[in-house]
């Protein structure tokens, strides 16, 4: 028999880390993983027509015997949104507090996964033990209600993993963040501290969510006369709470749009943690029953991301409008997000954007404060990219822990620890599995790589009819442009190009080359040299050939 503690805890990122979102964490101590949120992340810039992306879980999948289940901090996307396609290949059971597990239940419900998933309701201060392990939610503050982080007790060690967090000592719903439950873990020792690296780069603390509040009975009370319309993120369930409040004080109806502004609203009201007002919420269908100055209209698109709220069917932009955008622009966004308040001032719309959002992650003063309450041998910021789990390492050394117990870790690196050593010593499968439209994974680099050079350089089709036996050219070749030059203006061009491929074709034919791919090749090389020599483009070139 091993004496206890002979063994070591591993601690495997399989996500979220380098990156905002994907967050999916394994914690492995002998033959027991248990597995920290599953979350997606939306695609870049330069992924043309992705979805949405979500990790690769092959070490998952290749030790399957050993997981005992998924333990999510809370409801946020890049933390639950890979589930549905995640549990098709790891079904195992999910552990989480009330609203993260409603929200996920209409994940599930939507890709009929709901009979087949176990699920479990976890309280704050309540413990569950899974195989090696036993995790404990403790209460934080997030935008969205519910929020838990984990202590996870292995017989190696205790880690606290805060998840997203902030401490907000006066939040809109439910209690403050149990900074008392986070001492006295961190009296009886703690090993090491994953804690989140969002707004570490900012100094002193982030604001309450109800000085939100106060703007929004500010902004109402000096737009009486107009129509409200305020994009916000769909997750940010206080903040929807805090705009009730102050349409209800100034005698306005509500109307929410989006269809995940309406799924999460929906959830958090059923579950009891949205107050509505009776009569406060209408459906948009009703709203031309009502004055302007009545009016609030709740929507998503805050991103810029084809801005939901002013070119939404049923909703026109109007002079006058009071638009207030209550989100900060995720990194990247910025240009987007400013194009569309262009478009809307332009429109005649007074838009509001500063003061009416406060960030759900805690800043400097506040990761000092769960630092110094835990007192962990360890730290390893998580949830950030680089310069952010950098920021959170320069603060942990401020603290006093030594430079060589602080990891940035990446995506796969395999961590092992106890109370004698910590060390990255390996790496795992680790990547982003891609999803657009229902196919999951089919679109690789490659599919990218050629989306990217259609949408630089557009397309040509050359068609010709060869006879089956002689080869003899019975029709063509005939080409078809898109996205590569307008045809009607470049009749010469298409022309010569034309000859280019007839010549091509003869020399082929007078070699007596039978092979089409042969042919297909010698098309493609002497056209695409055409082609850059007049235009310096290199668009895709598809010959095709039919057999009559």
């Amino acid at each position: 028999m091993k004496k206890k503690g002979e063994s070591k805890l591993r601690i495997i990122p399989l996500g979220g880390l380098e990156q905002i979102g994907m967050n999916i964490t394994a914690f492995e101590y002998e033959d027991s993983i248990v597995v920290v949120d599953c979350g997606l992340a939306f695609p870049e810039d330069d992924m043309l027509g992705i979805d949405l992306v979500i990790p690769d879980v092959t070490y998952l999948k290749d030790n399957i015997q050993k997981v005992k289940g998924f333990v999510i901090t809370h409801g946020h996307e890049d933390h639950i949104g890979a589930l549905p396609y995640v549990l098709r290949e790891v079904n195992v059971p999910i552990y989480a507090t009330k609203l993260t597990i409603g929200l996920i239940e209409n994940k599930l419900k939507e890709h009929n996964l709901l009979r087949s998933t176990k699920r479990k309701t976890i309280r704050h201060g309540q413990s569950i033990n899974l195989g090696a392990f036993r995790i404990e939610f403790i209460k934080t503050n997030h935008s969205i209600q519910d929020a838990a982080a984990l202590a996870i007790y292995s017989p190696a060690g205790t880690v606290i993993h805060t998840g997203d967090f902030k401490v907000d000592y006066t939040p809109v719903f439910g209690d403050a963040i149990d900074l008392q439950r986070f001492a006295e873990i961190g009296k009886k020792g703690v090993l090491a501290l994953m804690c989140d690296s969002t707004n570490a780069e900012r100094q002193g603390f982030t604001m309450s969510e109800r000085t939100v509040g106060r703007t929004f009975d500010n902004i109402f009370a000096e737009h009486k006369n107009t129509r409200i319309i305020i994009a916000t993120f769909a997750s940010n369930v206080d903040r929807v709470q805090q705009i009730i409040n102050s349409a209800y004080k100034y005698g306005r109806k509500v109307v929410v749009e989006g269809r995940s502004m309406v799924n999460v609203i929906t959830t958090a009201a059923e579950l009891g943690y949205l107050k509505i007002p009776e009569n406060t919420l209408i459906d948009i269908d009703h709203m031309k029953n009502y004055p302007d100055d009545q009016m609030v209209l709740v929507t998503t698109g805050s991103q810029g991301e084809s801005m939901a709220a002013s070119i939404h069917k049923k909703v026109s932009i109007k002079p006058g409008d009071t638009i207030i955008f209550s989100s900060n622009p995720i990194p990247g966004n910025e240009k987007a997000v400013s194009k569309v308040i262009n478009e809307l001032s332009a429109k005649g719309a007074d838009v509001i954007f500063s003061d009416v959002h406060v960030s759900g992650h805690a800043c400097q003063e506040e990761i000092k404060l769960i630092y110094s309450l835990v007192h962990p041998k360890y730290a390893i910021p998580v949830h950030g990219e680089f310069r952010h789990l950098k920021a959170q390492a320069g603060l942990a050394e401020n603290l006093g822990i030594p430079k060589e117990n602080i990891f940035i870790m990446r995506s796969g690196d395999v961590m092992e620890m106890d109370e004698e050593s910590a060390a990255i010593t390996g790496k795992v499968h680790t990547g982003a599995i891609m999803v657009d439209g229902l196919g999951v994974g089919d679109v690789g680099n490659i599919v990218l790589r050629d989306r990217q050079h259609l949408s630089e350089d557009g397309i040509m089709v050359v068609v010709l009819t060869l006879e089956k036996h002689s080869n003899q050219l019975l029709a063509g070749p005939d080409i078809v442009s898109r996205g590569f030059v307008y045809v009607r203006e470049s009749e010469d061009l298409m022309g010569e190009a034309r000859i280019v491929v007839e010549d091509a074709l003869d020399e082929c034919l007078n070699r007596r080359v039978t092979d089409w791919g042969r042919i297909k090749t010698v098309i493609k090389d002497s056209l695409g040299d055409f082609v850059w020599k007049r235009t310096k483009r290199r668009p895709m070139i598809l010959p095709i050939i039919m057999e009559a």
